[in-house]
């Protein structure tokens, strides 16, 4: 079982950065890719972007490239999703996720074994 704890989030104004952080436990962090999705109250969990067991490799929804990067460090079992230039509509929760496929698959639905809390990002315009 593994557990995932995000943090990272808060208020912003448009255009400042924020770095989430995704702590993992319990499990073998380097045999997931790993994911961020975001959800509004009443709607539903969209994906954000992906990335691979060891890195090499991401992938982005497309109003997230150009502003957001995923990185991880499997030494640290955490993975990050840094934000820049945040725009008021990416206020939402956003999510941690460890799943088996490769981030492409991700973006379209591949099964997700394990999630995290969420945290809260909102930015004021």
């Amino acid at each position: 079982q593994v557990q995932l704890v995000e943090s990272g989030g808060g208020l912003v104004q448009a255009g400042d950065s924020l770095r989430l952080s995704c702590a993992a436990s319990g499990g073998t962090f380097s045999s997931y890719a790993m994911g961020w999705f975001r959800q509004a109250p009443g709607k539903e969990r969209e994906f954000v972007g992906a990335i691979s067991r060891i890195g090499g490799s991401t992938f982005f929804r497309d109003s997230a490239k150009g502003r957001f990067t995923i990185s991880r460090d499997n030494a640290k079992n955490t993975v990050y999703l840094q934000m820049n230039s945040l725009k008021p509509e990416d206020t939402d929760v956003y999510y941690c996720a460890a799943g088996r496929s490769v981030p492409s698959r991700i973006h379209v639905g591949a099964p997700i074994n394990y999630w995290g809390q969420g945290t809260q990002v909102t930015v004021s315009s």
